[in-house]
């Protein structure tokens, strides 16, 4: 019998985004944020979480997706990565999915750019592809291997 992984999942764009359910912190509606100058453009400021700082990553920047509706206000998905709090601004959230290792494929073909590269694999559901997100990888704003 396969085992069994639970994903907090969330839209971004056209894509059904998935992140181990054990790396998400909490999900905070969009928070004020304050701009640092001179941090990668992926980087859209800082927020406060109930007096701790936390990075505010723009997934759609990172992931070279089209910008958000100006009329539309990301959320904050909080992971926890190497003991720090960062923010990650999607779209929307979806549920805490729990799928079995069977499902589990390869990165698609069909997938280009930083999307690809930023993906652990996806996950065939009844109706949609779960794409599973690399988080360390998402936060790590150095990597030599996304240009």
């Amino acid at each position: 019998m396969a085992d069994k992984r639970q994903f907090c999942t969330f839209f971004l764009d056209r894509f059904f985004f998935g992140i181990a359910a054990e790396k998400v912190q909490e999900i905070v509606r969009y928070q004020n944020i304050t701009f640092v100058p001179l941090a990668p453009v992926e980087v859209r400021g800082l927020i406060n979480l109930r007096s701790q700082i936390a990075i505010a990553i723009d997934l759609r920047l990172r992931l070279d997706l089209p910008p958000l509706n100006d009329d539309r206000l990301p959320l904050n998905l909080v992971v926890r990565v190497d003991g720090d709090n960062i923010s990650l601004l999607v779209d929307d959230v979806g549920d805490v999915l729990d799928v079995s290792d069977d499902w589990f494929e390869p990165v698609p073909e069909t997938l280009t750019g930083k999307v690809r590269e930023l993906i652990l694999g996806a996950y065939k559901l009844e109706n949609r592809l779960l794409l599973i997100l690399d988080v360390e990888k998402v936060v790590d704003l150095n990597s030599s291997s996304i240009a």
